[in-house]
């Protein structure tokens, strides 16, 4: 599907301020990665300046995010409650790990840059990192396993969730998953913790 040039201008522009960082992109850089004659203007035909380039970035991977998110939650809530917990658990954490690699640019922009716009990272947290642990928690307790569990949800929510987004940035970071425990062994491992939280009455169930 051919992007528009607006599209262009904000996929290039948050690719290069992850690459090279907000303060050290220039507007003429951006014209030139999307497609524009560089230092002619193309770029303000669209965005008043390259801070709006940035801001309309975050908010559109925002709303993109909460819209994935719904659908990723209901596709997993149509997954039969008769498949195995430890399938549905491991389809949960592959989810996690795919949205936090997709959102790899705006993360490391996020880390690097947005401190110095507050209300970007008010967008960032409410958009998008805590409606992935939301969603965690929503996950969790639409499962009828764990319907006796006696568990702080919202924690745990943020403790698995928080696992995964670790693992990516550590893998973005450093080159190397951490504790060099590649993805598949992660997952399992994860999915391992997850059952742990099962209640007496599951766990005897499903032996």
């Amino acid at each position: 599907m051919t992007r528009s040039t607006r599209e262009r201008i904000i996929d290039e522009a948050l690719r290069l301020f992850a690459e090279r960082g907000y303060s050290a992109t220039s507007v003429a850089e951006i014209e030139a990665a999307s497609g524009l004659s560089p230092g002619a203007g193309g770029l303000y035909r669209h965005f008043k300046s390259k801070y709006e380039v940035l801001a309309a970035a975050v908010n559109e991977h925002a709303a993109r995010t909460r819209a994935q998110i719904a659908e990723t939650l209901a596709d997993l809530s149509a997954v039969d409650t008769s498949t195995e917990i430890e399938e549905r658990l491991t389809h949960l954490c592959r989810a996690g790990l795919a949205k936090v690699r997709e959102e790899r640019d705006l993360t490391r922009v996020f880390f690097r840059d947005l401190s110095q716009f507050p209300e970007l990272v008010t967008t960032v947290r409410e958009g998008l990192l805590q409606p992935m642990f939301d969603a965690i928690t929503t996950w969790f307790r639409a499962q009828p396993e764990y319907a006796e569990a006696d568990a702080d949800w919202p924690a745990i929510g943020a403790a698995l969730g928080g696992a995964v987004v670790h693992y990516r940035l550590f893998e973005e970071t450093v080159g190397e998953p951490p504790g060099r425990a590649e993805r598949d062994r992660f997952v399992a491992a994860w999915v391992c913790l997850a059952l742990g939280l099962l209640p007496r009455s599951a766990v005897q169930a499903i032996g």
